[in-house]
């Protein structure tokens, strides 16, 4: 990641990284290196950022839980503060119809980096551009992107796999929509070794076509099925998905609740027979009927250990954005 914000009252160390928004960004190397960093953030959380006077911005024009939590809970632990609201839509100037590019453009005179959720897709590119002097951080944009979450799930599949050559992974649920699997989708593909992929979803919520065009230039080893008891056994990760109840217009309802009634692409205490004993599973959560409370307590179920993982990831990512990475990678 190139360094594109020119200093300020407190220079900028030569190690900062500059904006997040896409998971192009992310090359086999720079992964290893965010891996480093949140390793060793996890070993020893100090408060790099204490007394820095760094300030950030949680801009989120769509709900979230656990992406803005994690993202304050990460700054304050760093020693950093935070400026946040529960939801930029009902913001005075966005009911009057300020552009997207006006209000960042505001809040990164208040901020020292700024974190976006957005329902319109490339919202957080367009940020980035329209405010070079401020790192942006794209925390969803609509059906587009979630780079940190890629980055946590693929530190999540390390931790608890050693990593991802060899293995074969399942990716199930609604391919179609989630920003999530299409962000990690471009992670994995830079992993030629990467054992089998397999896409597990029902016709109307299938991969979008460039996204598999992209899968398949890698050559990876790759299955599209629609039976998940079929692929469970076969899988060393399955990463689980809901369906994006949000992101279907009132033509496609309908088969929204069809899909949302039936147990054929559900995780339940059948399908843990048919898994791996050393298999994982994860899923970003929100989690709604496909992913059954009786999973929670088996040792499989990573999905928790996910969420503690967004922590330290986030954490990595804003000392690259603001502080000197290489006197942490020293410690």
């Amino acid at each position: 990641l190139m360094i594109r914000r020119p200093p300020r009252s407190t220079p900028k160390p030569s190690s900062a990284a500059s904006d997040v928004y896409k998971r192009q960004q992310f090359d086999k190397e720079t992964l290893k290196r965010i891996f480093e960093i949140t390793d060793k953030i996890r070993d020893n959380p100090i408060p790099m950022l204490k007394n820095s006077g760094f300030l950030m911005s949680t801009l989120f024009y769509e709900p979230s839980t656990r992406t803005r939590f994690s993202f304050e809970a990460a700054m304050k632990k760093l020693g950093g503060d935070v400026i946040s609201t529960e939801s930029a839509t009902n913001f005075s100037s966005a009911a009057k119809g300020e552009r997207l590019e006006d209000s960042v453009r505001t809040v990164a005179a208040y901020s020292d980096v700024i974190v976006l959720r957005h329902s319109q897709e490339g919202a957080a590119e367009a940020a980035a551009l329209a405010c070079p002097d401020t790192p942006i951080i794209n925390a969803g944009d609509g059906e587009g992107q979630h780079p940190t979450q890629a980055l946590i799930d693929l530190y999540t599949i390390r931790r608890e796999c050693g990593g991802v050559n060899g293995k074969s992974i399942a990716l199930v649920g609604d391919l179609a929509h989630s920003r999530t699997i299409h962000s990690l989708l471009y992670l994995l593909a830079q992993y030629k070794d990467i054992g089998h992929l397999y896409l597990v979803s029902p016709e109307f919520v299938k991969l979008k076509r460039e996204l598999l065009l992209h899968v398949a230039e890698k050559d990876i080893p790759l299955t599209i099925s629609a039976d998940l008891k079929e692929v469970a056994p076969k899988v060393d990760v399955i990463y689980q998905t809901r369906l994006q109840k949000e992101r279907f217009d009132q033509n496609d309802f309908a088969m929204y609740q069809k899909y949302h009634r039936q147990a054929d692409y559900r995780i339940d205490a059948d399908i843990l027979k048919l898994m791996k004993p050393d298999a994982r599973i994860l899923h970003p959560l929100p989690r709604v009927n496909e992913l059954l409370p009786e999973v929670d307590n088996d040792p499989r179920a990573a999905y928790f250990r996910q969420v503690e993982n967004g922590l330290y990831i986030r954490m990595a990512l804003l000392v690259m954005l603001l502080s000197d990475t290489d006197f942490i990678l020293n410690q």
